[in-house]
């Protein structure tokens, strides 16, 4: 049930987003009176899509200075992935291991024939096998689940929607001056700059968070223990805040691949985050298990 509700959901909040570029993408043209304008956007949207897509697991690993292991290196990583993989009937990805301590996880790749899967130092210090087998269970459900491209697209998106805004509030200040027949509507202007990249980021974590929670439900029944997971998002939420990332750009854009939000967010941040409350996170795993306290 969950499922199926998340994926009509993330359908939805699709349409939303490319909603949001066509309607900046027909203001642009119909202030400019340039009805190729709409075309050209549209077209940026799908090539910055592919391309976020096509090269999602070299720049998040590069991003985290990941390295590839071998089995004689991380034998518990091999040996969970490789059983969780057949279970599935699916191929092995690559390992890596990031040389950083804060304790996080994260797989990328555009399909399971082209995954990697990735942990830190810290989550592999700060986990027991079983609370590791439950994140990497996650973590290849998001590679099944297809979420790579999901994510990928839906980033590009909104980056170009930012860039989009951009683009006209800039050319329309420079026309600001001329004639009032040839200045761009001054409202139109407005939600091109503040609403719809507000609006494109707000759909944008939407989907991560969406996303997130079938990749919970998805990564718990793969690996049968959803008591596993639960007790590592526990762990995870305290040693991410103890030990976050640095909000590097290259950082910041790989945080939504991660299993937990690797940075502190306090106060409005929590309202712009990548993932969902942790709380909530645990409270689903525990109802899936049948867990009473």
């Amino acid at each position: 049930m969950h499922r199926h509700h998340n994926g009509v959901k993330t359908a939805v909040l699709f349409g939303a987003i490319w909603a949001v570029l066509l309607l900046i993408g027909g203001l642009l043209a119909s202030s400019f009176r340039a009805p190729v304008i709409l075309l050209v956007f549209v077209l940026l949207g799908v090539g910055t899509s592919a391309y976020g897509y096509w090269n999602s697991a070299t720049l998040a690993l590069r991003a985290m200075r990941a390295r590839p292991v071998s089995e004689a290196e991380q034998p518990a990583m091999y040996r969970i992935v490789r059983e969780l993989s057949t279970r599935a009937q699916q191929p092995m990805p690559r390992l890596y291991v990031s040389p950083t301590m804060a304790p996080n996880a994260f797989a990328t790749g555009r399909n399971p024939e082209n995954a990697a899967v990735c942990c830190t130092e810290g989550i592999l210090q700060v986990l027991d096998e079983r609370e590791l087998r439950g994140v990497l269970g996650h973590e290849l459900m998001h590679v099944y689940n297809r979420d790579i491209l999901t994510s990928s697209v839906a980033g590009a998106l909104a980056g170009i929607i930012t860039s989009i805004a951009q683009f006209g509030l800039f050319f329309g200040s420079m026309l600001g001056g001329g004639r009032d027949e040839d200045r761009p509507n001054p409202l139109a202007m407005l939600l091109l700059s503040l609403v719809a990249p507000l609006a494109a980021t707000v759909i944008q974590l939407a989907i991560s968070r969406t996303r997130e929670y079938d990749a919970d439900e998805d990564g718990a029944k793969l690996t049968g223990d959803p008591l596993a997971l639960a007790s590592a998002l526990r762990k995870l939420e305290m040693g991410t805040r103890q030990l976050p990332l640095p909000p590097e750009r290259e950082l910041v854009n790989s945080s939504h691949m991660m299993i937990a939000n690797p940075f502190r967010g306090q106060g409005v941040a929590k309202l712009f985050a990548t993932h969902p409350p942790m709380a909530e996170r645990i409270a689903r795993l525990e109802a899936l298990a049948g867990y009473r306290r």
